[in-house]
């Protein structure tokens, strides 16, 4: 643990997972210190993802042993009142997996979300941080260049024209070693380049990955969903190879949440280590680079530290002041006497003028204050939303599994209740009327039945040449049981008339919907000889 910190203090739950149990893969305990290069500290993780592992496995298990039970023990047929009780059973065993599943979905978007901008608030510091170091590197880069090549050019120059004046050679030889000093404060600064610390490539690096995290993680919702409703429209529908289709994906679901469990709950612990003490890990990385006290003045940025920079930049600014007043003194007593010297000095007056606005930009990006406030954003952007964010997406990988499982043992009896049923009604007599099947192949029939006969009447009363003149019916006083005689005897079927028959033994068919069709599918000749029979 590092000494304690006022502006960032490591959130509970970084504790929490610090804590778990670090163990290798020869289950031999191992040390919590975040060290990702070290071989035992990797198996440490490795071994949280094989604890992952495991649990899917027992749970593909207790769900093989479930549906062997439910295929192999076959029950007697059951009573009615004791069918309701399955039927409920499995309507509250597909509802808890889908408010399981939506919760978990809902779950899942958030953590999601606070990964992301967990992510994101990092690679934004590391880019501000390599913006600030890049700036120093060209900064000093520049000043260095400029005193090297520019100054040496203009100094060269003016001894020559200053031969004969030995005092006017002694001071720009005194100017000659204010810019070697210079140079050697500058040379003292942290070279970053020959660090190898490319920020920005590591921010590139994590923004990469981060996205195809982010789009996995969103497919992965987007499919729990679907088959979620999916499976709920198969127990609405009573559709078998729905469910059964629902089922496969439901077990691979199911794999996928489990392994998502082990990546996250590592990953979790992993930067849980990292956060609990980040200064120490960040010092062992940089030791052999940098010095650990310019190291620590950027971490810790309190006012009591001294800035292992203020001597360097002193010695320049100190420096520059003393040239200046040098250039200006041959301004003034050296012009007048060798006026080509001129543009020399006003060359190197320029060059020392752009030399102390870069010692005050300088001064700005090495001031501790802007790298530390970039650490800290990262770090609170990792350790705060960023594992919080994974801890959210393993509730929702628990909460999809356990969804997932309820609908696995729903689906089964679900489908074993509609196959019960098609078979309870393939059982039902053929004379029921109450038989579902029986009442379409009825219906069919007496369709078919209609259209049959009332072609037949149709075409053998076109095909009379002449009718006997009809018989004026007689007013029936009968009562009404003789019309209910009647109507048993032709089978109860109301589109028989009590009137009297005009040359048939049978008597004709009423409109009904068959007949209309068949009347519109006459030809000419047929309507003609259809509507004399009629009148006749």
């Amino acid at each position: 643990m590092s000494s304690a910190r006022v502006d960032y203090i490591a959130p509970w739950w970084t504790y929490w997972l610090h804590n778990f149990p670090h163990v290798n893969l020869r289950l031999q305990p191992a040390e919590n210190t975040f060290r990702p290069q070290d071989e035992d500290y990797q198996q440490s993780l490795m071994f949280l993802f094989c604890v992952a592992a495991a649990g899917l496995g027992l749970n593909l298990l207790g769900l093989a042993v479930y549906l062997s039970c439910l295929c192999c023990c076959k029950r007697e047929e059951e009573a009615e009142e004791t069918k309701k009780p399955n039927s409920c059973c499995v309507t509250w065993a597909a509802v808890a997996a889908g408010l399981l599943s939506c919760v978990a979905v809902g779950v899942g978007f958030y953590g999601n979300s606070e990964t992301n901008d967990g992510v994101y608030q990092l690679t934004y510091s590391l880019y501000n941080a390599n913006h600030t170091l890049s700036g120093v590197e060209n900064l000093v880069t520049g000043t260095m260049g400029g005193m090297q090549s520019g100054l040496k050019d203009h100094l060269s120059r003016l001894d020559e024209i200053f031969a004969a004046r030995g005092d006017f050679v002694q001071t720009l030889q005194f100017m000659q070693q204010m810019s070697d000093n210079i140079i050697k404060q500058l040379l003292g600064l942290p070279d970053w380049e020959q660090a190898k610390v490319d920020l920005a490539a590591i921010a590139d690096q994590t923004a990469f990955v981060e996205y195809y995290r982010w789009l996995t993680y969103l497919l992965i919702l987007i499919l729990d969903l679907i088959i979620c409703l999916a499976a709920c429209l198969g127990l609405a529908k009573q559709s078998r190879w729905l469910l059964t289709t629902m089922m496969v994906f439901g077990v691979l679901t199911l794999i996928l949440s489990w392994a998502s469990l082990g990546a996250d709950i590592a990953t979790a612990v992993g930067t849980s280590d990292f956060c609990v003490s980040p200064d120490k890990f960040i010092m062992n990385q940089t030791k052999d680079i940098i010095s650990s006290e310019i190291v620590h003045y950027y971490l810790y940025c309190s006012q009591t530290l001294p800035n292992p920079f203020q001597q360097s930049l002193t010695v320049f600014q100190r420096s520059l002041t003393t040239m200046q007043i040098q250039v200006q003194g041959l301004l003034q007593f050296a012009v007048p006497l060798f006026p080509t010297a001129e543009k020399d000095l006003v060359g190197i007056q320029q060059l020392l003028n752009n030399s102390e606005g870069s010692l005050h930009q300088l001064t700005a990006l090495l001031d501790c204050r802007g790298l530390n406030k970039d650490y800290l954003d990262a770090l609170m952007g990792v350790c705060y939303d960023g594992v919080e964010g994974l801890l959210y997406l393993c509730l929702f990988s628990l909460l999809a599994a356990g969804a997932f499982c309820t609908m696995l043992c729903a689906i089964p009896r679900a489908w074993r209740q509609i196959a019960n049923r098609e078979r309870d009604y393939d059982d039902i007599d053929e004379e029921d009327p109450f038989n579902p099947r029986v009442r379409r192949m009825g219906s069919q029939n007496a369709q078919q039945a209609n259209l049959h006969s009332f072609c037949s009447y149709s075409s053998s009363m076109g095909s009379q040449n002449s009718l006997h003149p009809p018989v004026a019916p007689a007013t029936s006083n009968a009562p009404v049981t003789e019309y209910m005689n009647q109507t048993a005897l032709f089978g109860g079927n109301p589109r028989y008339e009590n009137v009297p028959l005009i040359g048939r033994g049978s008597p004709p068919p009423s409109y009904s919907p068959s007949m209309r069709a068949t009347y519109l599918s006459m030809t000419e000749d047929q309507m003609r000889h259809f509507g004399e029979d009629f009148r006749a």
